[in-house]
């Protein structure tokens, strides 16, 4: 039986209004225009150097995320839905890790079991007990959105810890602008290059309790081998602050310093693009090079802020993120406007039963897994592939979801042939500090392959321009 899936574009066979401008774009460009501005587009995406490195894999370690020139269009209405419910579920996640680390109320209601909070692998009990600056753990959180029908959007994942992309969603507007510029004179679209503006502030906002003066921001990179390398460097341009690596820090008198060619400066704000366990060898992992020693001692006397906070990846667990629904209600007394997609817990008998049976029909994750990997999407599998996660399953139940194959919206896409649908997905960035800000869009992941419904730039996915249209 096959699959009706919602295109964006035309419903019911006519345009639908948000589109209605870009259907004579469309047939106004003929096939060569369309492969000239793709490869001037290629062109500037190599010349600036944004590009991907994938681990694990040969040939080209700098390689090209594709991108696709048709863009993506929200309605105003559409946008502020959305946004509410993003906002909804950031205050909702942070509201979580502040009592997780805390009193615990949500575990103690019985709201949500012990084991998956305080036996999570990214709880971290160094940071028990205390709460960072204005409350908030999570200040850059991205939002994974898919959509099925004209009114009907889930969430598919939460990421609380470094969400990346947000440097390909500014490109993609950029780079259309240069080369369609009069689209956008056609089109009344939200802009979205403030982000860099809202980023800095939100940060600076989050200065620790001892700063007595303008916050010093940086953002902490494990270096250029990085595969989000491009991006670090990126967003310390576009916010005019120091992008530093561990050797650049240190630790005294009770403070952070960089190291500068006129001494030693005070640092406020650390953006940090590592993860927990690299942060501070003198804490976490003893062999970490990547971390600055004693930063976490810093940290906890309110010396220092850290962004996004250690322990934040326990509220963006997979597992966790069927509570999140739940967390709504528990901490803000509100019934959540985005919901989550339907998901089974594998560590739980029935679920996993359920699961086994139904494995062809469904998508397997691992709960730590990200970027696409560890997955199983039951559709698309072999029988090999199948009775593979059947075994991984049997061995470590608690260490899987599962989730509905959902029919994914599609939007189109410039391909070979021509235009065709492809099924897309949606990061918005939302950041938090004193407020609660998200610019009005994000980065729309494509699946490229046709029918594929994995959208992960290190599965192949490719990127668009989102546009949110003005009143």
């Amino acid at each position: 039986m096959a699959v009706s899936y919602f295109n964006e574009m035309f419903e019911g066979g006519r345009v639908r209004a948000p589109y209605a401008r870009l259907e004579d774009w469309v047939a106004a460009m003929p096939p060569e225009f369309r492969s000239m501005k793709q490869e001037e587009a290629e062109a500037l995406f190599r010349r600036i150097g944004i590009t991907f490195a994938v681990y694990g894999e040969g040939g080209d370690p700098d390689r090209l995320i594709p991108f696709d020139m048709f863009p993506r269009v929200f309605t105003q209405a559409e946008w502020r839905r959305l946004e509410k419910g993003i906002k909804q579920r950031a205050r909702a996640l942070n509201a979580f890790l502040v009592d997780v680390y805390g009193r615990g109320e949500i575990v103690k209601a019985g709201r949500i079991p012990q084991h998956l909070v305080y036996g999570n692998e990214a709880y971290e009990k160094a940071v028990a007990g205390f709460t960072p600056s204005k409350g908030v753990y999570s200040h850059i959180v991205g939002i994974d959105i898919v959509r099925t029908g004209p009114d009907d959007f889930y969430v598919l994942e939460d990421n609380c810890r470094t969400p990346s992309g947000v440097s390909y969603m500014l490109e993609n507007r950029e780079i259309m602008m240069r080369m369609f510029p009069t689209l956008f004179r056609e089109n009344r679209i939200e802009p979205i290059d403030n982000y860099s503006e809202v980023l800095r502030r939100t940060l600076a906002s989050v200065a620790p309790k001892k700063c007595d003066h303008e916050p010093t921001v940086v953002i902490l990179t494990p270096g250029h081998f990085n595969s989000a390398y491009y991006e670090h460097s990126f967003l310390a341009d576009l916010m005019g602050v120091e992008l530093v690596e561990a050797v650049d820090l240190f630790v005294e008198a009770g403070f952070v310093w960089m190291r500068t060619t006129e001494g030693p400066r005070k640092v406020d704000v650390i953006y940090r693009r590592i993860d927990d366990a690299f942060l501070d060898p003198l804490c976490f992992r003893p062999d970490s090079m990547l971390g600055v020693p004693g930063l976490m001692d810093v940290y906890r006397s309110g010396g220092v802020t850290i962004a996004s906070a250690p322990g934040a990846g326990v509220a963006d667990d997979k597992a966790v993120y069927t509570f999140v629904p739940e967390m709504v209600r528990f901490y803000l007394g509100e019934e959540p406007i985005l919901q989550n997609v339907p998901t089974w817990q594998c560590g739980r008998n029935e679920d996993l039963n359920y699961v086994l049976d139904h494995l062809p029909e469904l998508v397997v994750k691992e709960v730590h897994g990200s970027g696409g990997y560890g997955m199983l999407v039951g559709p698309k599998a072999t029988k090999e592939q199948i009775e593979t996660f059947r075994s991984k399953l049997a061995s470590d139940p608690a260490g899987y979801i599962a989730q509905p194959t959902l029919a994914l919206s599609t939007t189109p896409t410039f391909v070979e042939e021509g235009v065709a649908p492809r099924h897309v997905d949606l990061r918005p960035y939302c950041l938090v500090g004193e407020q609660i800000e998200l610019v009005p869009g994000g980065l729309t992941r494509v699946a490229l392959t046709e029918g594929s419904l994995v959208v992960n730039s290190s599965q192949g996915g490719g990127v668009k321009d989102t546009w949110v249209l003005a009143e």
